[in-house]
């Protein structure tokens, strides 16, 4: 008989996957008095593929759009290159929800950990920079622990007050990272960026960590990246801000990313306002094509009835036209929760209960 304890359910945060994948070992291999293993042992944990179709992820949020998502991101340049700048910038305009050049903007609240300054020195930068415009929204701290000594605790402390955080700017990296003496090795590189995904994935925000370029020259401009491959690797993507001359005002922003297409900026700073200005895109974005189904679904909820649930033949129902199967429609809705919640304000969730599979639609109150 199969035994309870050596079933797996597959890790995920599924609001649709009727059951985990399971499997017996067998006892040719391993016998009944080996010891148990969790989830990093011996046993894997899977997933079929019509579990995984069947499934609903949350979305993944979008800070600005086509240019940072949740997750971990580098951003890294040359000292006193303008980082610092940039990063009030950006923090500014997340906490504001306004535009940044052409990119739209999703607000929310910023937490800046700026390690290197102190707020007199912060207070000055921003006044250059906005004036006396200000935002409750955007929060500083000018000292943290380390990785090692308690971050993630004091960052989960902080969400607990501020639950709506959207960004979190590290600056710098070196002020959290632990302090070993094979820092610069690939594991332990990795090993840092890794813990920084796992808390940004678990709260589906951004962590942007500023560090370092290398002296070195290379052809790549992310092999340039202070440290190992290992930083790179773990993280969710990059931006490297690079200029030819130190006394240039201008410089190229070359941005890499896990879910995004690879982008070079060219930027023009501002001296008298100490911000940076977009000059052009070097690289032309490839804009997703229309959807005629999710076009249909957007109709289905409105400000005056912001929720609808129901079977998906039922919501089949509210689609005259379509021609799709139920579970069809359940699939092509399942991979396209981002889309859905970042391009028309709808949370998706689709679940199983005693009486079926049940879906859920809800207009975000901010949708225009």
């Amino acid at each position: 008989m199969e035994n309870d304890a050596t079933k797996k359910t597959a890790p995920v945060a599924s609001v649709g996957a009727d059951a985990g994948q399971s499997f017996t070992l067998s006892n040719d291999i391993i016998t009944e008095e080996m010891p148990k293993f969790n989830r990093f042992g011996r046993d894997l944990e899977t997933i079929s593929m019509t579990e995984l179709y069947d499934t609903a992820y949350p979305p993944k949020g979008v800070l600005v759009e086509n240019l940072l998502f949740a997750g971990v991101y580098l951003f890294v340049g040359a000292p006193k290159i303008g980082k610092s700048f940039f990063m009030a910038q950006l923090a500014y305009h997340v906490a504001t929800g306004t535009d940044l050049w052409s990119f739209p903007v999703h607000q929310g609240e910023v937490l800046y950990l700026a390690l290197e300054d102190d707020f007199a020195r912060i207070q000055k930068r921003l006044y250059r920079m906005f004036g006396t415009e200000d935002t409750e929204h955007l929060h500083f701290a000018t000292q943290s622990m380390s990785l090692a000594g308690g971050l993630c605790q004091q960052l989960e402390d902080f969400l607990r007050d501020y639950t709506e955080t959207r960004l979190v700017i590290v600056d710098t990296l070196q002020k959290v990272r632990e302090a070993t003496g094979d820092k610069y090795n690939y594991a332990n590189d990795y090993d840092i960026v890794a813990k920084l995904k796992a808390f940004a994935d678990k709260h589906n925000l951004c962590l942007l960590v500023v560090h370092h370029t290398r002296k070195m020259e290379a052809e790549d401009s992310f092999e340039m990246i202070s440290g190992t491959n290992g930083l790179l690797g773990a993280a969710d993507g990059a931006f490297i801000m690079q200029k030819k001359k130190r006394t240039d005002k201008s410089a190229t922003l070359s941005v890499v990313g896990r879910d995004q297409q690879d982008q070079e900026l060219v930027l023009e700073f501002d001296h008298e306002h100490c911000l940076w200005r977009l000059v052009k895109t070097e690289t032309e974005l490839w804009k997703t094509p229309p959807d005629p189904l999710l076009d249909a679904v957007a109709q289905v909820v409105t400000p005056l009835c912001p929720v609808w649930s129901g079977r998906p033949s039922e919501l089949l129902e509210q689609l005259p036209g379509v021609t799709l199967l139920p579970h069809q429609l359940s699939r092509h809705l399942n991979a396209n929760t981002d889309r859905l919640f970042n391009d028309y304000g709808i949370t998706y969730e689709n679940k199983r209960s005693h009486a079926g599979r049940e879906i859920s639609l809800t207009l975000d109150a901010h949708t225009p």
